[in-house]
C-alpha cells in the first residue's frame, strides 16, 4: 500500500527553475515530493528580479516544499546561472550528493523576456536564449546520462548506437524537458525564445532514442499557456486582449495552472511505456 501511495519513495529528483511559488517548477517539485521523492531544486533569482512579475521569497519557497516532503525524504536547493556552462557539472554533483543518487531530472528552467521580432534579432540575443534554454538543457541531460553510461571509449559516428545494458527491467532514470508549443502556432515577438525551445522539441526523438540505450526515459512537455504571473494585468509583459478573446472560445475558458503540467509530469514519472514524446497539455487551447 505504501508503495502505491508513494511510488517515488527512495528516489531523488532535481527540478531546475524553481524560484517562485507561482511557477511550474515549484508545482512540479511539490508534486514529486508528495509522491515520495527527495527534492533538489535549482534557482537563479536574478532572472526573476528582471521580469515584470518579479522575484519571490526563497525562504517561503523552501518552507513550502519542505512541508510537502514525505517522511525520510530530503530537500536541498542550489543557485546557479545556467548561462554559464561551467556551473552544470557542479549542479548535478550537488544534487546527487544529497542522497547519493539522482533518478529524475526536470529541466524546467528558462530565459524569458528581452526578446523581439525577427527584425530585432541580434547574435547576442539569440545566443542568450540558446545558452539558457537549449544548451544548458542538453548539457544537463548529457551529464545525467553519463552517470549511467560508464566508460565510453570514443565518440559515436552518425547512426551508431550507444552501447548499453538492455534489456532493462525498469527505467534507470527519467528526464523531462519543457517547451511551449512553438510548432503549433506563431509566437510573435518571441523569436529567440521560440527558437531555443523549438530546438528541444525537434531533437526529443533523437536524444530519447540514445538515452533509451541506457535505460533512461525522456519526454518533453508542452504545457501550453500557463499563468505564472505573466498573464496578470498588473505584471504582464504582453497585450492580453487577444488572449482573453480566445479564452472565451476554449472548452474550459481558462489558461493552464502550474498544477496542470505538474500532474502530468508526476504521472509520467511513475510510468514506463511512454518514451520520446512531445506531449501537449493545454486543455484544448490550440484546438479551439
Amino acid at each position: 500500500m505504501q508503495h502505491q501511495q508513494l511510488p517515488l519513495a527512495g528516489r531523488t529528483a532535481l527540478v531546475t527553475g524553481v524560484s517562485r511559488r507561482r511557477g511550474i517548477g515549484f508545482a512540479v517539485a511539490r508534486t514529486l515530493a508528495t509522491l515520495g521523492a527527495s527534492i533538489v531544486i535549482h534557482h537563479y533569482r536574478p532572472h526573476d528580479l528582471d521580469q515584470p512579475w518579479g522575484g519571490d521569497d526563497l525562504d517561503a519557497v523552501r518552507a513550502e516544499l519542505t512541508a510537502a516532503l514525505t517522511p525520510s525524504a530530503r530537500f536541498a536547493d542550489v543557485s546557479a546561472d545556467l548561462s554559464d556552462a561551467t556551473t552544470i557539472p557542479g549542479l548535478l554533483q550537488q544534487a546527487a550528493a544529497m542522497t547519493g543518487r539522482l533518478d529524475i531530472l526536470v529541466c524546467n528552467h528558462a530565459k524569458s523576456g528581452d526578446d523581439g521580432s525577427i527584425l530585432d534579432m541580434t547574435p547576442e540575443r539569440l545566443d542568450a536564449f540558446w545558452q539558457v534554454n537549449t544548451r544548458s538543457t542538453l548539457l544537463l541531460t548529457a551529464g545525467f546520462a553519463q552517470t549511467r553510461a560508464g566508460a565510453q571509449s570514443e565518440a559515436r559516428r552518425p547512426g551508431e548506437r550507444i552501447g548499453g545494458g538492455r534489456p532493462y527491467p525498469a527505467p534507470t532514470g527519467r528526464v523531462f524537458w519543457m517547451t511551449s508549443g512553438q510548432q503549433l502556432g506563431p509566437m510573435r515577438g518571441e523569436v529567440a525564445y521560440a527558437t531555443s525551445k523549438a530546438a528541444l522539441a525537434g531533437v526529443t526523438a533523437t536524444v530519447a532514442a540514445e538515452l533509451l540505450e541506457l535505460g533512461i526515459v525522456l519526454n518533453t512537455i508542452n504545457p501550453g499557456p500557463v499563468n505564472t504571473g505573466y498573464l496578470d494585468a498588473e505584471t504582464t509583459d504582453r497585450p492580453l486582449d487577444e488572449i482573453e478573446q480566445h479564452l472565451a472560445s476554449t472548452p474550459f475558458g481558462r489558461v493552464g495552472r502550474p498544477d496542470d503540467p505538474a500532474a502530468l509530469i508526476g504521472w509520467l514519472a511513475t510510468q514506463d511505456w511512454i518514451v520520446g514524446q512531445v506531449i501537449t497539455s493545454d486543455g484544448g487551447f490550440t484546438l479551439a
